[in-house]
């Protein structure tokens, strides 16, 4: 028993007084060199036999150096203030980390390429535009296909929209109502047709006018037209030299305004506007205005000087898709100073309230 209590002892001390040079070559690729091992304990280790004592020392590995590379030395890399250069460690050297040679410019970090419109200006071409679609890098090039066809046929040479294509029901007689534009030609400069009217059932046509208009893109929003009016109702009929403008002003507001020149020298004018406020994406709710004015009375057509008529509707429709939207709604038309005079004299309203229904499509 004492001679195993002696072998277990003499193992133990063996273990606590290996040198750490030892320890160092008995582990492959690491160098322990210039660290300090704590100091054995201070009992002294029991006497080891002689053979122990000559044990021959492991071979170490070769280690091969690394290339040597073109740095600057320390004092010329900048680094963190109060933070002093740490010998043997080279961060040049160590894979992920680099250190600018040069400070960054304003208000660029440390280490960041400049790219985009943070490059020096000079004369280098600027890059080709993408030939792609950009959509198609998010969803399948055959599903957005159908809706960029029918986006090419919106915009191309040749279209025929009606605003507004209603029955009006009223106290008295119903009505019928049209406001509709045909175009053909391109983005800057093309051939516009309009027609509008209104007339009542049992009693025919009762305003009806017909437009030949030439559009000229004066921006990216408003084009200014320039043509020929001819009323066909009511009687007797007139024809105008028109010039006006139409487009799209702040907050998405279209808006449109002309003046009428007759060949007996009668000044009209008239402005209209409307704004969709879309709800869904199907349901849309479109206040609309529209006002007629004139620089005289025209007692032939039975209009007075100043405003003459005004009409304000708020219509709400569904588009079943964007060609085709039924609507109903509510129209207020009201005339004004002698043209209510003149209304009066033939029996008619002055004031009338319409629930409307009609749809809105274009082809």
């Amino acid at each position: 028993m004492s001679r195993l209590l002696f072998v277990l002892a003499t193992g133990g001390a063996l273990g606590v007084a290996l040198p750490a040079g030892a320890l160092a070559q008995s582990m492959p690729g690491m160098d322990m060199r210039g660290m300090k091992m704590p100091a054995p304990a201070s009992k002294p280790a029991p006497a080891r036999p002689a053979a122990k004592r000559a044990r021959k020392p492991l071979p170490r590995p070769a280690v091969k150096a690394p290339p040597e590379r073109s740095a600057p030395s320390a004092a010329a890399r900048p680094g963190h203030a109060g933070h002093e250069a740490m010998p043997g460690m080279d961060h040049q050297a160590m894979p992920g980390m680099t250190m600018p040679d040069a400070p960054a410019p304003a208000g660029e970090a440390p280490g960041m390429a400049m790219t985009g419109t943070a490059l020096p200006a000079d004369n280098t071409p600027a890059p080709p535009p993408p030939a792609d679609h950009y959509a198609d890098r998010f969803y399948p090039a055959a599903e957005m296909a159908p809706s960029r066809s029918l986006m090419m046929r919106a915009a191309g040479n040749h279209a025929v929209r009606f605003n507004l294509a209603e029955l009006q029901v009223r106290d008295g007689t119903s009505g019928y109502r049209w406001d509709g534009e045909a175009w053909f030609g391109g983005d800057i400069n093309r051939l516009v047709l309009t027609s509008e009217g209104e007339g009542a059932f049992r009693r025919g046509i009762e305003s009806a006018e017909l437009q030949a208009l030439f559009s000229h893109a004066v921006g990216p929003y408003f084009n200014l037209r320039a043509g020929v009016r001819h009323d066909i109702r009511p009687s007797p009929t007139r024809t105008y030299a028109t010039i006006g403008f139409e487009g799209v002003a702040p907050h998405m507001i279209e808006i449109a305004g002309a003046l009428f020149l007759s060949e007996k020298g009668e000044l009209l004018g008239r402005i209209e506007g409307h704004y969709d406020q879309r709800i869904t994406q199907r349901l849309v709710l479109q206040p609309r205005v529209e006002m007629n004015l004139a620089a005289q009375d025209v007692p032939a057509t039975r209009t007075g000087s100043g405003l003459s008529k005004a009409e304000l509707g708020l219509r709400l429709r569904y588009e079943i898709t964007r060609r085709f939207a039924p609507y109903v709604g509510l129209s207020l038309e009201r005339r004004f100073g002698d043209t209510a005079r003149y209304a009066r004299r033939a029996g008619d309203d002055v004031a009338t309230r319409s629930f409307v229904g009609g749809v809105r499509f274009w082809f």
